[in-house]
């Protein structure tokens, strides 16, 4: 079985939308439908190609500003992913800067550390449980 990691980078206004469309019935189900098994959210700072402005276009001695975002990351497997990832872009489209980025990379192997399950049991619900 193969393992892909999707980490979506997006501003911090919209996180609290997208958390809230998470946590309703509807999408939670369609996310759990696809295999969705877990996701996590971390505070970042950055800045895309518009330097940290909210200009289209941008100084050639532009000073670069970090603005704080949101970066969440879930791991599924590679055959979901197509799927998660138009769902995500569903969700966060505005056609606005800032709607943000999705980074798609290959996972070789999940470890739980509780229990030593590996790749798919390790992002389900521990047997042992």
């Amino acid at each position: 079985m193969e393992f892909s990691k999707v980490e979506i980078i997006t501003g911090n206004d919209k996180l609290s939308g997208l958390m809230e469309r998470l946590s309703k019935p509807g999408l939670m189900a369609r996310l759990h439908k696809i295999g969705v098994s877990g996701i996590t959210v971390s505070n970042v700072l950055g800045c895309g190609v518009q330097m940290g402005t909210s200009e289209y276009e941008v100084e050639e001695h532009e000073i670069m500003q970090l603005l704080p975002k949101f970066q969440i990351m879930i791991v599924c497997e590679t055959r979901m992913v197509e799927e998660l990832i138009e769902l995500i872009k569903e969700e966060l489209y505005t056609g606005h800067i800032g709607d943000g980025k999705i980074f798609i990379s290959d996972v070789n192997n999940i470890v739980r550390v509780r229990t030593g399950e590996e790749g798919a049991d390790a992002l389900n619900k521990s047997a042992i449980d």
